[in-house]
């Protein structure tokens, strides 16, 4: 019989394959976390989790719990949200039924802490009294729906006004239910509107230790950009490197590779000879090292973006927007390049291309950077010490 601690970590999707950030961050924590706690899964799922999936996650968990949530569900909670005025983000992965298994596998489980990813799942536990709570904001949802206002179609800006209202005051109200905050960066942190926020604890994201040890092929593409391709952050990066990057430099190419590709980027692909849609593929870090420098000109969104971390760590210069950086904190022309503007963009292209000293300078120093400060093991073993209630002030995390 185990003498571990149980955790019950709740999340909004079961977290495998690795194709969205919320996903790859859980998944890592779980594998992690399962070293000091006997893990119990329950993830909320719109469709049959695949017994494959079912199979890679049990080596790490004690037990596996899928709360299914239906379209009709789904509507209807959608519907409750809008004249509760709740965020929609809540509302979307809730059920009444749902939550009533969950409380039911509570009180089977009895577990001596809960780690609920995302405030979308925090309706199901927030008023559960008898373990300590960990909620892990993640990012700020509320910042990155607000930055996406300019952007929307103007039939849909009073949508994402609304939501950024309710998102803002979910954000802060759901603070004072549980005992622990942790946050993906102290950038995000400062966009929660709660006065104490300065209690909610840094978790940066780490880097899967195999992104070192990859033998690296000639490279076929001037950039690539990976992503979740149906996310609109990473939609409109294309959008920008098409229109603004690729449209000024004829003679460049550029990889996008990616989970369900928007149409949106796939129009863009048929249209625009310098783009290759690549799509999904098994092993994703082909696809980075098939371009010799990678991409970034994030506009909106909020959070850590994976992307940067793991082409850093395969020894790819990356050129990015402040935006991104800033909650990496690399250092401009020692180990990333920033730039804002397409004129940025386009002679920070220009200028890895041609200087093969620069080039491998930031190669080199990225990847140095990436082995250095992004750990899972690291930054898993700080928020092990956050839901046990053991963390010190003191406890400096990988910033």
């Amino acid at each position: 019989m185990s003498n571990k601690d149980k955790l019950v970590v709740l999340l909004s999707r079961f977290p495998y394959p690795l194709e969205k950030g919320d996903k790859l961050r859980a998944y890592h924590q779980i594998t992690e976390l399962s070293k000091s706690f006997d893990i119990y899964l329950i993830a909320i799922s719109e469709k049959d989790v695949p017994y494959e999936y079912h199979k890679h996650l049990a080596q790490f968990c004690k037990e596996i719990h899928i709360v299914r949530i239906t379209k009709l569900s789904i509507l209807f909670n959608l519907f409750l949200s809008f004249i509760s005025n709740k965020p929609f983000q809540t509302g979307y992965f809730f059920s009444f039924r749902g939550k009533k298994k969950v409380d039911s596998l509570l009180q089977s489980i009895k577990p001596n802490y809960i780690y609920s990813q995302l405030i979308r799942t925090s309706e199901y536990i927030k008023n559960y009294h008898a373990c300590p709570k960990t909620i892990d904001y993640m990012d700020a949802l509320s910042k990155g729906i607000e930055r996406r206002i300019e952007k929307a179609p103007w039939y849909a800006k009073w949508i994402f006004r609304s939501e950024a209202k309710r998102l803002k005051n979910y954000e802060r109200v759901i603070f004072d239910y549980f005992e622990h905050k942790t946050i993906i960066s102290d950038q995000d942190r400062e966009f929660i509107l709660h006065p104490n926020r300065k209690e909610i604890i840094s978790i940066p994201n780490g880097i899967d230790e195999r992104f070192f040890d990859f033998t690296k092929t000639k490279p076929h593409y001037d950039l690539v950009f990976i992503g979740n391709l149906s996310y609109a952050p990473n939609v409109e990066a294309v959008e920008y490197i098409s229109s603004e990057l690729l449209s000024k430099n004829k003679e460049l190419t550029c990889l996008i590779s990616g989970a369900t590709p928007h149409p949106t980027i796939q129009k863009i692909a048929r249209t625009n000879s310098q783009i290759k849609l690549q799509g999904w593929i098994d092993d994703i870090r082909e696809a980075y090292v098939s371009g010799k420098i990678f991409i970034a000109p994030m506009m909106i969104g909020t959070g850590m973006q994976n992307k940067l971390l793991e082409a850093m760590a395969l020894g790819i210069p990356c050129i990015t927007t402040s935006l991104a950086n800033n909650a990496i904190q690399a250092t401009h022309n020692e180990t990333i390049l920033v730039a804002n503007s397409a004129s940025e963009f386009l002679e920070a292209i220009s200028l890895l291309l041609g200087d093969e000293e620069l080039y491998c300078k930031i190669a080199q120093n990225g990847q140095s950077f990436i082995r250095e400060n992004y750990s899972w093991k690291k930054s898993s073993n700080d928020l092990a010490e956050i839901i046990a209630g053991k963390y010190s002030q003191e406890l400096k995390t990988i910033h």
